[in-house]
């Protein structure tokens, strides 16, 4: 089977970007964190700061304890989507980019004729020769190239920070057998788990596991595709479709009032209904969390008829708001979730819509159009004015917010 994958993966991402923005960071450990908290998770890791010891997700005081001189920084979200932008254009003037995966991973389908081991080495080393010169030579990728993208993304976990590793048909699946089950996507620790009391412990014996006893393992056709995928084979997926577009905020100890936490949740709530709208959906749920200091988490959820008006998802807001258990604690964190999604397209609006329903639609276009052209909260609803300038724009995984945001 030929080489038709390479797959992108940038190397400590949000800590690279800041090292490229700032020479005095470059060389030093840096962790990237979303709030100004000593209580708060790295969300980045530079290479530097690995070495020494710590780790993504660790704790700000902690982190200072294991690298006493540690730059701590606060996200620049905006910031991380330009290089984004600029990353993709980089790479798409040498080998077309065909799948945005993350802020941070992307893939290519290799051109015709750089399907041998040779040539895709030398396309390899030419984007990363594009994005050292045309974004900066501190933000690094590590780069794999195999029969298929599932293989091209395990091959970048072979060799990092910076690599560049090729998975030729006659080296499967051999070459696979160091990595561990979690290097693959698709098998996360239920699904390892699940492998595990099967028998299955080491990537060799996963390879050697007939196709028809995965799927038994997988208990769907899932398991036979991942076989496939080992194997080098091309195993397409279904069309998947969004479940849910959520925010959540973690508040700042001065932020830490019921009244605060009230307005974020606006906040967030207008920020989740204008992506809502955005990429043509409809909502028939709202989800509302809430979790206090020593006292745990609350959830709940609203069910409507589907809709995209936020001034419908707010009054379901201040229902749930007003139903919430009451804490003698402060409230730590808040989320809101637009749920039970459905495709614009093809809906058939409500026999019982109204005048009021169509005004409301216009409204939401008007503002959405506003935000857009001249940046976030120029204009809002006023239930989140207090929370205007809080819960600053996330990336998500698998979410790559717009400018503004």
């Amino acid at each position: 089977m030929a080489l038709r994958s390479l797959f992108l993966d940038f190397n400590s991402y949000f800590a690279s970007v800041e090292q490229q923005e700032r020479p005095e960071l470059r060389g030093r450990p840096v962790i990237v964190t979303p709030v100004e908290a000593e209580t708060t998770g790295a969300i980045a890791v530079s290479r530097e700061a690995k070495i020494l010891g710590v780790r993504r997700g660790m704790r700000v005081a902690e982190a200072r304890r294991v690298c006493r001189s540690l730059a701590v920084i606060l996200a620049r979200p905006e910031l991380y989507v330009d290089y984004h932008h600029r990353l993709v254009a980089a790479v798409d003037a040498v080998a077309p980019v065909e799948e945005v995966l993350s802020i941070d991973e992307m893939a290519c389908a290799l051109p015709h004729g750089t399907a041998t081991r040779e040539r895709a080495r030398a396309l390899g080393l030419a984007i990363k020769h594009s994005i050292a010169s045309r974004v900066g030579p501190h933000v690094r990728c590590s780069i794999g190239v195999a029969p298929n993208a599932f293989l091209a993304k395990a091959a970048c976990e072979m060799q990092k920070p910076d690599g560049l590793v090729i998975l030729e048909s006659e080296e499967l699946p051999a070459a696979l057998h160091a990595l561990e089950l979690s290097a693959f996507t698709g098998i996360g620790r239920r699904v390892e788990a699940r492998l595990r009391r099967a028998g299955i412990h080491t990537v060799e014996q996963l390879c050697r596991t007939p196709r028809e006893h995965l799927r038994k393992i997988w208990g769907s056709v899932e398991g036979e595709r991942i076989h496939d995928l080992l194997h080098g084979g091309e195993a397409r997926r279904g069309p998947t479709h969004k479940s849910l577009i959520s925010h959540s905020h973690v508040l700042a100890p001065a932020e830490r009032t019921e009244e605060f936490a009230l307005a974020v949740l606006h906040r967030l709530l207008q920020k989740a209904a204008t992506r809502l709208r955005r990429e043509r959906l409809l909502a028939r749920s709202l989800g509302l969390f809430i979790e206090h200091a020593r006292s745990g988490g609350h959830s709940a959820e609203l069910v409507f008829r589907e809709t995209q008006d936020t001034l419908e998802f707010t009054a379901a807001l201040r229902r749930l708001w007003e139903q919430r258990p009451r804490s003698s604690t402060p409230p730590l964190m808040v989320g809101v979730s637009l749920l039970d999604l459905l495709p614009e397209e093809g809906h058939t609006p409500s026999l019982f819509r109204t005048e009021t329903d169509a005004r409301h639609e216009r409204l939401g276009a008007a503002m959405d159009q506003l935000n857009a052209r001249y940046g976030k909260n120029t204009v809002y609803f006023g239930a989140a004015h207090t929370g205007r300038d809080s819960a600053p724009m996330r990336i998500a995984f698998n979410y790559i917010p717009q400018p503004g945001e």
